[in-house]
């Protein structure tokens, strides 16, 4: 599987739950809680879009 760059995402959905296409990068539906991405997603005809959320704040973590 390849990397995928969510940078726009972070800079368009910051704190939303998103809907993705298969292709992991293409938005169907966005919006601040799962229930209502979701239901938006299916009435656009996507049964089982790729459901993230995407953080309000990104954090560095060393390990």
């Amino acid at each position: 599987m390849a990397a995928r760059d969510w940078s726009k995402l972070y800079k368009k959905y910051r704190g939303q739950w998103v809907a993705l296409q298969r292709d992991q990068v293409t938005v169907i539906a966005a919006a601040d809680s799962l229930a209502e991405a979701m239901g938006e997603a299916k009435r656009m005809g996507f049964e089982s879009p790729i459901m993230t959320k995407v953080p309000g704040v990104l954090k560095l973590l060393v390990g």
